[in-house]
């Protein structure tokens, strides 16, 4: 069936015609709400507490869905709202890292609230639509599609039963059916999942954008938290977002110059820095792969070991070489950073697309390590195979494949089989096993049902079952608040443990990457440090997703004379650069002590939005072992010298005559008693009791003290 017929089935089950706000200094200061239950939906004034206070982004979308959510609210439910905002910085395209947009909503893997970042052009042209943020909330009877077309100011809701469910096939076909020719494919964008997200929890969501130079569809996800799960359970196909293009001052921001100048500075050092820093034009976040091997960082085979002979199989040089080089990488207009990074014309050889020529997003450094290395696999075929059917069929890459990498480690120990498999060989380094897996997860068959729930709910169902050890699984499962890990071992860095287990979501590097200031640079090595690391840290990753920014050109290339500053690991110069382009931006006021505040209540009120939802406290900090030691004998002999040098000189317990279970019961002992001091000194840097909960005193002094925040917290109170 061609586009033109497609079309034509489709069936118009709502219209609605509204009146474009135009931005002025980067808000519409409007929010859009589609009820998709019965089709309606109310253009909402955004109050001048809730742009004082949550700023955008993260910000708008966690304050919404408390609004929209009841406390016992479930991820399935109508009420559940998937919120789109991506703050006032958002869509300039004179500065680098520019086009975030940050998706939150209930997940099914959490039980709670849960946000993730997106590149792609969805976000600002939203805002370009006239609208801060978008909610989503109802359940449709039938697959839809809604179109959101900022050139004419009218909003669609249609069924449409004849497009096909998968990203890389339907952002396509939307884009070409909604574009108004071929040069204005790139005024479209398109969110879509796939027909994973319809059969685990794992389901992410694909932001589209036009490539004009590769002439193809590309894909940013916002992955984490099962987002995808939510949108199709909702019946909701695809979301279609039109403009008539991008140019000049569309925020109307107040000083364009300065906004200006500060790119054009930064734009130098990309120029002149990054093929001796980071190489992000032509290696994308691939290029960490030789330098996590070298640290003994890089997870293989579960977390338990940080390094592997083979990993050269895998490292930057052969992404380098795999990517298409020469053309433009932004995942929005104006980005000289250009990470996105792709493999054009690959020859997919599984599965439904068996033969078809593809793109493929990636493999970023998180896909070409998790799927690969962590799950004892190193080949790149495989590797960019997975990393393709993972996209398009909506399936978080990360969580897939530490999901992948438990389910090995539980193959390999006896606690799954291929009876109970369906008769898949699921031993790490398996590739026909594993992408089978990831096809079955897809098509919602059999142990793939199981698979795609997640590792928390996994551990749960082998212990019903009496399949293996419940302890040992809490041990080797990788999982925090229900979010599997990313792709870092952290058992040398106890800033980093804490950077995994005490994130509001769960454990993901977008809010703390400490391993290099902690282990390798040794730059925090007293609690104290570490908490004021822990502190400062999620609070700039917090601001960039309040207003629309990427976390990358923070810190990925560096001024040359970075070294030399009073605080490097701040990079102020570009630190000052972002408060240059808020205040240029807004007009208001602002200074980095204000970027630090206005972070830390938004913080604060995802923190006390998990306690709402019966989370938030200290045992819910806990991490599974393997993120700080060797659970396994094997793992303490693999690195044994390392291990009795720690024994005899932090620990005072002498390894000479022990047996290895001896030792790695004193070590045990140690490191979580070590962690848990880390969360006392975290909690007390961040105002928060000994239970992890914010006291009334510490909000109040944040200007987080809204009655229905201080209803929330005063039970708990210590």
């Amino acid at each position: 069936m061609n586009i033109k017929e497609m079309l034509g089935k489709h069936i118009l089950l709502s219209e609605f015609k509204y009146d474009v706000t135009p931005l002025d200094k980067g808000y519409t200061n409007k929010v859009l709400q589609l009820n998709i239950s019965d089709n309606t939906f109310k253009i909402k004034d955004v109050p001048p507490m809730m742009k004082e206070k949550f700023i955008g982004g993260k910000g708008y979308g966690l304050k919404l869905l408390w609004e929209a959510t009841k406390p016992d609210t479930k991820w399935d439910d109508p009420e559940n709202e998937i919120v789109i905002s991506s703050g006032p910085i958002a869509g300039i395209t004179q500065y680098s890292g520019t086009g975030k947009s940050l998706v939150v909503t209930i997940s099914p893997a959490s039980n709670s609230a849960t946000d993730s970042n997106a590149g792609g052009y969805f976000g600002p042209f939203i805002k370009f639509s006239g609208f801060d943020a978008f909610e989503l909330q109802g359940k449709a009877q039938r697959d839809i599609i809604i179109i959101l077309d900022g050139t004419t100011g009218m909003i669609r809701i249609e069924e449409a039963p004849e497009e096909p469910m998968d990203s890389h096939l339907l952002s396509e076909i939307l884009t070409e059916m909604y574009a108004d020719n071929e040069e204005s494919k790139h005024n479209v964008s398109v969110i879509s999942t796939g027909m994973a997200a319809e059969h685990s929890w794992l389901g992410m969501l694909n932001f589209s954008f036009w490539d004009k130079k590769k002439g193809r569809i590309r894909l940013k996800q916002a992955g984490r938290g099962g987002i995808g799960a939510v949108l199709r359970n909702k019946k909701v196909k695809a979301i279609v977002c039109k403009i008539s293009g991008v140019k000049g001052n569309l925020n109307n921001v107040v000083d364009l110059p300065a906004i200006m100048e500060r790119g054009k500075r930064f734009n130098a050092e990309i120029r002149e820095l990054d093929d001796s820093q980071c190489e992000m034009r032509t290696k994308g976040t691939a290029h960490l792969m030789e330098i996590m091997n070298d640290y003994d960082l890089l997870p293989t085979m579960n977390y338990k070991y940080g390094s592997h002979k083979n990993a050269y199989l895998i490292d930057s040089e052969v992404w380098k070489a795999r990517f298409q080089q020469g053309t433009p990488d932004g995942c929005w207009i104006g980005c000289n950073m250009g990470c996105a990074k792709a493999v054009n014309h690959y020859i997919v050889k599984t599965g439904p697309y068996k033969g078809e020529d593809v793109l493929v997003d990636g493999p970023e450094y998180e896909n070409a390590a998790g799927l690969g290395s962590n799950c004892g696999i190193f080949d790149p075929d495989y590797i960019i195979e997975a990393n393709f059917y993972c996209d398009t069929y909506g399936m978080d890459t990360i969580s897939w494949a530490t999901n992948m990498a438990f389910v090995m480690e539980c193959y390999e120990a006896g606690i799954i089989n291929k009876e109970r498999t369906g008769g898949l060989e699921l031993n790490f380094g398996n590739t026909e096993g594993a992408i089978e897996l990831l096809h079955r997860v897809a098509r919602g068959e059999g142990f793939g049902l199981i698979a795609g729930m997640g590792i928390r709910k996994m551990k749960e169902i082998f212990a019903e079952k009496g399949w293996g050890d419940p302890g040992f699984m809490k041990d080797i499962g990788m999982e925090n608040k229900g979010l599997e890990y990313s792709e870092y071992v952290s058992k040398e860095s106890l800033a980093q443990q804490g950077g995994f287990a005490m994130t509001n979501k769960g454990p993901q590097h977008d809010e703390a990457w400490l391993i290099f200031m902690d282990m390798v640079n040794n730059q925090i090595p007293t609690f104290e440090k570490k908490a004021e690391a822990l502190h400062y840290f999620p609070m700039f990753r917090t601001w960039f997703g309040l207003v629309g920014l990427c976390k990358l050109p923070w810190n990925d290339v560096e001024p040359a004379n970075n070294a030399e500053t009073d605080e490097p690991a701040k990079v102020p110069e570009h630190v000052d650069n972002y408060v240059t382009i808020y205040k240029a931006v807004t007009g208001l006021e602002f200074d980095k002590k204000r970027l630090i505040e206005d972070s830390e209540r938004v913080y604060n009120f995802q923190r006390i939005f998990n306690l709402r939802r019966g989370y938030g406290t200290r045992k819910h900090d806990a991490q599974p072992f393997r993120a700080a030691g060797p659970v396994t004998i094997e793992e303490y002999e693999s690195r044994a010298e390392r291990y009795d040098k720690q024994l005899k000189e932090q620990v005072g317990f002498d390894p000479e005559g022990k047996t290895s279970e001896e030792k790695q019961k004193a070590l045990r002992a140690y490191r979580e008693g070590r962690y848990e001091q880390l969360l006392d000194a975290v909690y007390k840097r961040r105002g928060w009791n000994s239970n992890g909960v914010p006291t009334i005193e510490h909000l109040k002094k944040i200007g987080m003290d809204l009655p229905e925040v201080i209803e929330v917290v005063t039970p708990y109170q210590e």
